[in-house]
């Protein structure tokens, strides 16, 4: 399935619009054990398990907005927004939206 930020695909005509996908991920992350238990992983201002569970959550929403828009006979997403927030004081979400739509 192809994947895509812009609002269409080169080469491709876009010959139905199946509706709006989303998917979502909430993670949890104690920040004191984190901090404490990657202290190595933090040079620079750069957390590796931070940037691992960030990696994790976005691809949980990407693969969850792509069996959405599966499950709605779409081939392809356009317009995909990422979006991060963090929830309470130790979870964070990523949610991912974007148009399904069916390919030529």
């Amino acid at each position: 399935m192809i994947v895509t930020t812009t609002p269409n695909i080169e080469g491709r005509k876009i010959i139905d619009y199946r509706g709006i996908v989303v998917g979502e991920a909430i993670m949890g992350a104690n920040v004191v054990r984190d901090v404490f238990a990657s202290i190595t992983d933090i040079v620079g201002g750069r957390s590796g398990a931070y940037e691992s569970k960030l990696q994790d959550a976005r691809d949980t929403a990407l693969a969850e907005l792509q069996q959405r828009a599966t499950a709605v006979g779409a081939d392809a997403v356009v317009g995909v927004d990422l979006d991060y927030e963090v929830v309470g004081q130790s979870m964070l979400m990523v949610s991912a939206s974007g148009t399904a739509v069916v390919l030529d």
